[in-house]
């Protein structure tokens, strides 16, 4: 899973800027530890990311545009079926 490294390195970078710069070295190291930790507790969640969820989504929506056409045509052949009817 890849969490938007963007984001984390604006949190990060919040956080250094708030600190004074007499300590801008300890602030550094806290940074760089900062978003090593986020990054791997954010890996352990079970989550995916903007562009699968959208990928899925699209996914998705071809299988029911899919299976709507399956169930419309099993209608036809059931009704077929029933009055022996020969279908296309």
């Amino acid at each position: 899973m890849m969490i938007n490294a963007k984001k984390i390195e604006e949190i990060a970078k919040q956080v250094t800027d708030a600190i004074p710069p007499s300590i801008k070295n300890i602030a550094n190291d806290f940074e760089d530890k900062t978003k090593t930790i986020l990054q791997r507790k954010l890996a352990l969640l079970d989550v995916v990311t903007r562009e699968e969820f959208d990928i899925q989504t699209q996914v998705l929506i071809k299988t029911r545009e899919k299976l709507a056409i399956m169930e419309a045509k099993i209608t036809e052949l059931e009704a077929a079926f029933t009055t022996g009817k020969k279908t296309e």
